[in-house]
């Protein structure tokens, strides 16, 4: 299928692709507003439809009917591992390793927390955190936090490459901290490969999954991973702001200890006990009370990436973000674009990022018609290509919106040059 859309790159070639697609019923599952290409879902997913039932049911009924018996009556306590037990499946992990909860930002705190605290008790010369400058900024900042509350001489280095990987694992690196695709540039990293090198040097790894769960197959067991974390509102369309995800492999979780020891990781939280007593599995790693409407509309967005094929995900993913290289690189050959993103199919996940002098006022003139990309300092123009709601078809239209744009220089209109707080 894909094969046909590389050997001629016409629109009617797009069309047929995707009456050829086995992914396309997806679409239907979604809503999708009209004369919309929606190139976001790298940021935002999509509203699937089953979840706005689930909100009026979770609404009207347990809370609104049902009220505080909804906690046993509709299993509200066990929201955070169920969920879990599903994204431990979709993930490549086994029972008892993963919860939904809090923010990616604050279980890459507790998950980054358990690997110092155990590297300590094995091997207290490692004190160095390894990651990318071109990490993700909070996670950069959440491990300078770390490194600051610790002061006990911890480093943070940063390497400016995955060619330098190899050259910053010394033996006194602790922990490596790594996103596995790119939040920019769509990069992805070769997760079972660079796993076995750190473990090689004796050091942990913590891998960041926000632009790669639910857009790349992944294998955490199978990749020997030792911690992860993640969001849920990209790729597998949870909802604004909806509740992360935290991983610990089972090796691991005996020993791996919460900095945030809360009522809810507590082995029987009812029991109102002033001692804490861990629970089983990654439980432990639960702090407050949780928000049961965000993860309830949640778990809809889950469901539905378990039913898909993964392979048929990546494979359709492959083929729309190298159509739209292809088709920038053709059809807009006079303008000022640098591509971002490896052509390499093996090192992209399913963004294609753009560098273009004036990269602001032009996605705003995309936004404007009806092409909603974002936009990433300095000057990236980053595109989603999210296989289970879009087609070839969009894919084309929304490079032939650009190349309008362009070619009348419709960007340079004030409206576009003016900055909003969210970019």
């Amino acid at each position: 299928m894909s094969q046909k859309v590389v050997r001629e790159v016409t629109r009617s070639a797009c069309e047929q692709a995707d009456r050829d697609d086995p992914l396309a019923s997806f679409r239907e599952e979604f809503e999708l507003p009209d004369g919309v290409i929606y190139l976001d879902g790298n940021s935002l997913g999509v509203l699937p439809r089953v979840a706005v039932e689930r909100s009026r049911m979770v609404v009207e009924q347990e809370w609104g009917t049902d009220l505080i018996s909804s906690w046993n009556k509709n299993h509200w306590f066990d929201l955070p591992a169920r969920i879990g037990g599903k994204l431990a499946t979709l993930l490549g992990g086994g029972d008892g390793e993963c919860v939904a909860s809090d923010t990616t930002s604050v279980n890459l705190f507790k998950v980054l927390s358990a690997a110092l605290r155990m590297q300590r008790q094995d091997a207290p010369e490692r004190t160095v955190i390894v990651s990318e400058r071109e990490n993700f900024p909070t996670d950069l900042y959440i491990a300078s936090g770390l490194i600051e509350a610790l002061g006990q001489g911890h480093e943070l280095r940063l390497i400016d490459s995955p060619e330098e990987l190899d050259d910053a694992l010394g033996t006194d690196v602790a922990v490596v901290l790594l996103t596995q695709v790119n939040y920019r540039t769509g990069t992805l990293w070769d997760m079972r490969g660079v796993t076995e090198r750190i473990h090689d040097i004796g050091a942990l790894v913590v891998w960041d999954l926000c632009h790669s769960a639910g857009a790349v197959p992944i294998g955490l067991e199978d990749a020997s991973a030792d911690f992860a974390v993640g969001c849920t509102y990209k790729y597998l369309n949870g909802g604004p702001g909806s509740p992360a995800f935290l991983w610990i492999a089972a090796r691991h979780l005996d020993r791996a200890v919460s900095p945030l020891t809360a009522w809810w990781g507590h082995a029987d939280p009812f029991h109102m006990s002033s001692d804490y007593v861990p629970a089983q599995g990654a439980r432990r790693f639960l702090t407050g009370t949780q928000p049961i409407l965000s993860l309830a509309t949640m778990e809809v967005g889950i469901d539905l990436a378990l039913r898909v094929d993964q392979e048929a995900l990546r494979q359709k993913s492959l083929a729309l973000t190298s159509l739209f290289i292809r088709l920038v690189e053709e059809r807009l050959p006079g303008h000022p674009l640098t591509l971002l993103t490896p052509r390499d199919e093996e090192r992209r996940g399913s963004h294609v990022s753009f560098r273009h002098p004036e990269g602001y006022a032009v996605m705003k003139a995309l936004i404007a018609e009806g092409v909603i990309g974002d936009y990433r300092e300095p000057e990236v123009m980053r595109f989603g290509l999210t296989p289970l709601y879009l087609g070839y078809a969009d894919v084309w239209d929304a490079v032939e919106t650009l190349r309008r744009i362009l070619d009348d220089e419709i960007w340079k209109d004030p409206k576009f040059q003016e900055r909003d707080v969210v970019t």
